[in-house]
């Protein structure tokens, strides 16, 4: 014990000392920690003459000075250096008590609890500790558990054993709560890496291990179990074959999601799985879970383990003569198993058999019957390598084995076995090898010839499973057709568990491992049961798996079959994929949410039109869609719905599809989508999955106005994002992805328009039917695209629509306005011939028109076959409409048409496209009409191709054309309205008579009908709510404001035909004026460079805004302070808010007052008394000046000049994208203007009527339906 003792620093034991002589409470403490500490190394409790623990804390205490010597009685022929050993050992474990004495002692720690509730893991798990000494036969000092008498543990009434006895660890060990367990931090490395350890017991339930994984260590069940076993001593591999295990093995558990079970110490096949997880830390990427099984009793330095939930530093340096080892650092987890024996292997093996096996049996997926796999890697290895393989490939279920050739011993034979056994029971050329093969055994592991001839056999009982074996071989392949470890162990899995196919592709989905499907589940001659591929779609698109859902694809899953409404509705609820705000979005429409609240395509179509805004109106919103939705998910959910939850269970579609037959009174085709791509887009762009996004833009049809949907409702997403104050990250990421759809769809028109310019313009103006009635260019409008619709397709498309039919180049203004003051000269004009006006879009009003004239020019002078070329062409053009034949699908379709395009163009340049004269943008179906009709008109048609190319307008026609014409009506309109201005300036300035004279009578005449056609666009707006309705009319910000000064007009007509009130009414007039002089504006934004100005103008005032409130509380601060200091005796008055800003406030513009400021006082009898503080107005004048004068006005002036080069630098885009604007505001307005308009709304109100009592579907521009 001297030496012990010896080994303890003086200081340290004299701090101790004295420490458990100020505190009994801590010395009590200390005792039981030391007690427990020196119960597991074992001291000499059971030699004679030994100091107790005891007796060395009663000396301390009694204060004595020198510390009891040696202990005699040890036996002479005890050996030094084990005393020495034994020595180290208690030395080590009394200096850790010491220090947590101190650091006790110094943090004054609260005694603690003799009942103190034990962790769950000290609950549920134990160590072993052996109870019977047993000499082992070799050494009769030590206890066949490895331990040396004199450390052995002895309990009163257990004898010792004899040296034939057997030991086994069930009997003759003893069950503790465990000890050792908590974090492993290991040092050395740039970067401290920490390691979850615990110590248990050899016969642990694999359950509860499971349950630590999952409960206390957090981990993931997992997807694979790779399993290694190879050689425990070192070994050095081949420098390629060593970069190839460390890249695959890396990759396979990475890629799958796998766990990977290794021997846990820093020695043989697991030290080369911790260089791979090494290489895995410099990648920086997620770490791989690595679990090291290994024997308690052969850690170096276990003693330091021992602790409950500790964090204890350690490094993976073993002593160069231990034969214990430590752990390898690269290990995220550790499970030190305790079978009571010490310095021995294979404490570790059961438990880790039992566990492999346990896992092997859990579910791997929530959706798949599949177990989780295991796969055994087998890295060099010895004699009990190749009984493990045995094991895995003889049990049942058999674990698949793969084994690295060229890495030596074991691995070797095995692969030399392998690649010579035959497929039978009888192996004839291994038998013929018989002697080389023992002799190689022999020389391989240095055994003797019956231990060599048992391996032989063992080898060969592994080849009658040959199929279970999977060799690994770099040599074999070229270098370019090399198969990678990880395809080796994935498709070693494949081969031996001999699984469906369906099971197959459900592993790979889970693994995320598209090459392995393509490559052994994808293969020629494959069949697949009805809705196998339909059920890995679905896994496909709920875990964001892009390939597979490309290579699903390319393999013959039809998404039109595919996409149900339940099947859409359930990807909308799904929890897998990346984080969203969709559920932020939808509490906007749908407050008050509970938790675990289903969605509904009704409330997906709530959010997606709010975040289209406008008229948009989503099908999952329409009357339509409403009764299909609802008997489809009644049935569907009564036949599939569980009684507890609202979760769905999958079923292939053909079976589905049949319930849904049997239960509901329509088709199985109502309950699909026509677009599937389409509504899979706005999934993956709501679910923020953008990828996926840009791959259903890929496919399907409409790919234009895919494109500019998506950036709309990702740049709606990102403005809901920072309005709900959420990541600057989330705000970012939103709109870059809507940029990226943004350029896409540029491209694609670019593209579009140098390859056919006539199709790309039909592109833009066509009525998208499965896009709520819109056209491409007012989604284009409605997501900002200022790119799209400053393309010159564009342009063109907003030029032929401003010039309507007139076809001039020169002085086009000049002569439309020639042509409203003198109507004889609109003969001289030039206009389109009809053919080019039936390329034109039309809107509904123009197209009932056109048919009106058409049909009385026919009637009076076409001949009998123009008259029979155009039924037949009206009567196509009016029954084939893109999107109108979903009913007729199902029948032959013609890939080449023949019908005229008449289109049709609405509100915000919706435009309604018909089947195309020379080419349809969809395939129109015959079918469906009389074959004559078509023999008919194909025959007339070279006819009279030639007559129809330049036919000249009649004049009736012309004068139709000229005044529909947005230019002629915008010419109109603004010289109407130039009359007006002056009007009403001459009523404003001249005297005000009792009664109006006829200048003002033209005013009130001219904006009481301008409020009427204000009226009819909020009532002829597409949307259904009178609210919504308004909100698509204000987003003009011009109209809120004409409504506005309309109103106050109003007002101030009413108090001016009142003698008292007249003034206050003309007053009134006076500042009306003010905004229809300021509404000029918008007629000037027409123009190419006034337009941006005007822009410019509205940014600078928004911006202006944020200015004044700064202002405000400057002038404030100053003004106050003034009045009051110069002022100190006024009377309460409302006067006093005029006095504190009316001079601060133009002092901004240079008038100082100075006079006002520092008015003289006190120099002079006849001057007033000077008030208290009067010199303190000067100063404060001169700081408010400062500010206000210096900073402020020039921050402002700042603030201006970035506005001025942000819009400078994109006027040609500004003035593009508002020219969309004017061009369908007055495409849409009546052709006379205010205040004759009132007959166009007389005349539309009494077609309407009639109309509606005819009951013909047109309707007019008063029409209440969308």
């Amino acid at each position: 014990m001297q030496l012990l003792i010896n080994c303890i620093p003086k200081t340290l034991l004299e701090t101790t000392r004295i420490m458990v002589i100020d505190s009994p409470v801590v010395a009590q403490k200390y005792l039981r920690r030391v007690s427990k500490d020196f119960s597991t190394v074992r001291r000499y409790s059971n030699t004679p003459g030994s100091l107790s623990l005891e007796n060395s804390i009663a000396t301390a205490t009694d204060g004595a000075e020198d510390l009891p010597s040696t202990p005699r009685g040890i036996r002479k022929r005890q050996r030094m250096r084990k005393r020495s050993s034994v020595s180290s050992t208690l030395s080590k474990v009394l200096i850790l008590n010491v220090r947590d004495l101190l650091k006790a002692h110094a943090n004054c720690e609260p005694p603690a609890t003799e009942h103190q509730p034990r962790s769950w893991i000290e609950t549920n798990f134990q160590k072993r500790e052996c109870i019977k000494f047993i000499p082992c036969p070799k050494d009769d000092t030590k206890c066949c558990c490895g331990q040396a008498q004199i450390t052995h543990q002895t309990i009163a009434g257990i004898e010792s054993g004899s040296p034939g006895d057997l030991w086994l660890p069930t009997k003759h060990t003893r069950p503790q709560p465990t000890d050792a367990y908590g974090t492993i931090e290991f040092q050395g490395g740039a970067h401290p890496t920490k390691a979850q350890y615990v110590r248990l017991s050899f016969d642990t339930r694999p359950e509860l291990l499971v349950q630590l994984f999952t409960k206390e260590w957090n981990l993931e069940l997992p997807k694979l179990l790779i399993t290694v076993q190879g050689g425990k001593a070192n070994f050095d591999l081949q420098a390629k074959l060593k970069k190839e295990i460390r890249k695959g093995l890396l990759k396979a558990a990475k890629t799958t999601g796998a766990w990977i079970f290794t021997g846990g110490t820093n020695t043989g096949v697991t030290k080369q799985v911790g260089d791979a997880l090494l290489l895995e830390g410099q990648q920086r990427t997620g770490r791989v879970v690595s679990i090291g099984i290994a024997p308690w009793g052969i850690v170096e330095r276990n003693h330091e383990l021992l602790g409950h939930n500790r964090e204890v530093p350690c490094h993976s340096i073993s002593s160069p003569r231990s034969k214990l080892a430590v752990l390898n650092n690269r290990h995220a987890y550790f499970l030190l198993v305790d079978n009571g024996t010490q310095a021995k292997y294979g404490a570790e093996l059961i438990l880790r058999r039992k566990l492999e096996k346990f896992i092997s049996n859990l579910k791997l997926h929530p959706f798949t019957h599949s177990s989780t796999p295991v796969v055994c890697l087998v890295i060099e290895g010895g004699t009990n390598t190749i009984r493990a393989v045995l094991e895995y490939v003889t049990d049942s279920p058999p674990v698949p084995v793969v084994v690295c050739d060229g890495s030596g011993r074991a691995a070797d034979l095995l692969a030399f076995v392998h690649k010579y056994a035959s497929d039978g029971e009888e192996q004839p050329v291994l038998e013929s090898m018989r002697d080389y093969l023992i002799g190689t055994i022999q020389k391989t592991f240095e055994v003797g010839l019956d231990q060599a001839e048992k391996l032989y056999q063992e080898l060969l009982q592994c080849t009658r499973n040959k199929n279970l074996i999977t060799v690994f071989r770099i040599q074999e392949k070229p270098e370019g057709e090399a198969q990678e470890l990880d395809q080796t162990i994935l498709t070693a899995l494949f081969k031996s568990q001999h699984l469906s196919p369906p099971e197959q592709l459900s592993l790979a989905l889970t693994w995320n491992r598209v090459d392995i499907a393509r490559s052994e589940i994808f293969v020629y001659g494959q069949e697949w049961p009805n809705g196998a591929l339909d059920e890995a779609m679905m896994q496909a698109l709920e875990h964001d798996r892009i390939d597979f859902v490309k290579l699903l694809l390319e393999n013959g899953v039809s998404m039109k079959k595919f996409l149900t409404i339940p099947r859409l509705e359930e990807l909308y609820n799904t929890k897998h994929g990346p984080a969203n705000t969709l559920g932020y979005i939808l509490r906007d429409v749908r407050p008050h949410i509970p938790k675990g609240y289903i969605y509904t395509l009704h409330d997906i179509g709530l959010v997606i039109n709010k975040l289209m805004g406008g008229a948009y109106r989503s099908y999952y919103t329409r009357r339509k869609f409403r009764p299909i939705y609802a008997k489809v998910m009644n049935s569907y959910a009564n036949a599939c719905r569980k009684s507890s939850t609202y979760q769905y269970q999958r079923y292939a579609g053909a079976n589905s599809l049949s319930l849904v037959t049997g239960l509901l009174p329509f088709t199985t085709e109502m309950a699909l989508f026509e677009f599937p791509f389409n509504e899979l887009l706005i999934w993956a762009v709501l679910t923020k999955r953008q990828q996926m996004a840009l791959l259903m833009w890929t496919h399907g049809e409409e790919a234009l106005a895919k494109s500019l949907v998506a950036c709309k409702l990702y740049k709606a997403m990102a403005h809901e994002a920072a309005e709900d104050d959420l990541d600057t990250e989330i705000y970012e990421e939103l709109r870059s992805y809507a940029k990226e759809f943004e350029s896409k769809g540029n491209k694609l028109l670019d593209f579009s328009y140098r390859q056919d310019a006539e199709k790309a313009q039909r592109l833009l103006t066509c009525e998208l039917h499965s896009w709520s009635n819109q056209s491409c260019l007012s989604l284009a409008v409605a997501a900002n695209h200022r790119a799209l619709l400053a393309h010159p397709c564009s342009q063109v498309i907003l030029a032929d629509l401003w010039m309507g039919g007139l076809r001039t180049r020169k002085n086009t203004n000049f002569k439309v306005i020639l042509g409203l003051i003198m109507p004889l000269y609109i003969r001289q004009l030039d206009f389109k011939s009809k053919e080019e006006l039936q390329q034109m879009p039309q809107t509904e009003e123009e197209h009932l028109e056109n048919q009106n004239l058409d049909n009385d020019d026919s009637d009076r002078s076409q001949p009998d076959a123009e008259n029979a070329l155009l039924k037949a062409k009206r009567s196509i053009s009016l029954r084939y409409r893109m999107g109108a034949g979903s009913n007729n699908r199902d029948k032959a379709l013609l890939a080449d048409t023949y019908s005229v395009r008449d289109t049709k163009v609405h509100e915000n340049g919706k435009v309604n496209l018909t089947a195309g004269a020379e080419e349809a943008p969809s395939k129109v179906s015959l079918t469906d009409s009389d074959p004559s009709q078509f023999r008919e008109f194909f025959h007339l048609s070279e006819y009279t191709n030639e007559i129809k190319q330049h036919q000249p307008l009649r004049l009736k026609k012309k004068f139709y054309e000229f005044y529909t014409a947005p230019i002629t009506k915008f010419w109109a309109d603004s010289i109407a309205y130039m009359f007006f201005l002056i009007m009403f300036s001459f009523t404003v300035l001249v005297k005000m008579g009792p009664m109006p004279r006829w200048q003002e009578w033209y005013s009130i005449a001219y904006i009481t009908t301008l409020g009427f056609e204000k009226v009819r666009e909020i009532v002829s707006s597409e949307p259904v709510a009178i609210t919504h309705k308004f909100s698509v009319w204000a987003w003009n910000m011009w109209n809120p404001c004409d409504g506005a000064a309309i109103i106050l007009f109003l007002i101030g007509l009413a108090f001016r035909f009142r003698p008292a009130t007249m003034d206050i009414g003309r007053v009134i007039y006076c500042v009306d004026s003010i905004y229809w002089y300021l509404r000029i504006l918008n007629i000037l934004g027409v123009n190419k460079y006034l337009g941006p100005l005007v822009t410019m103008m509205g940014k600078m005032v928004k911006n202006m805004i944020y200015f004044v409130v700064l202002l405000a509380v400057v002038l404030m601060s100053f003004g106050v302070s003034r009045q009051a200091i110069l002022y100190p005796n006024n009377e309460p008055t409302w006067r006093l808010i005029r006095e504190v800003t009316y001079q601060p406030y133009f002092m901004l513009y240079g008038e100082v007052f100075a006079d006002d400021i520092d008015p003289p006082c006190g120099e002079d009898p006849r001057q007033p008394a000077c008030v208290t503080g009067h010199w303190v107005t000067p100063i404060t004048m001169s700081m408010y000046l400062l500010i206000a004068n210096i900073l402020l006005i020039n921050l402002l002036i700042a603030v201006f000049n970035n506005i001025f080069n942000e819009v400078n630098s994109v006027s040609h885009q500004v003035w593009m994208f508002q020219r969309f604007t004017v061009v369908m505001e007055y495409q849409q307005k009546p052709v006379l203007p205010p205040p004759f308009i009132a007959f166009c709304h007389f005349y539309s109100l009494l077609k309407y009527c009639v109309r509606k009592a005819k009951g013909e579907p047109g309707m007019s521009k008063f029409s209440f339906v969308p």
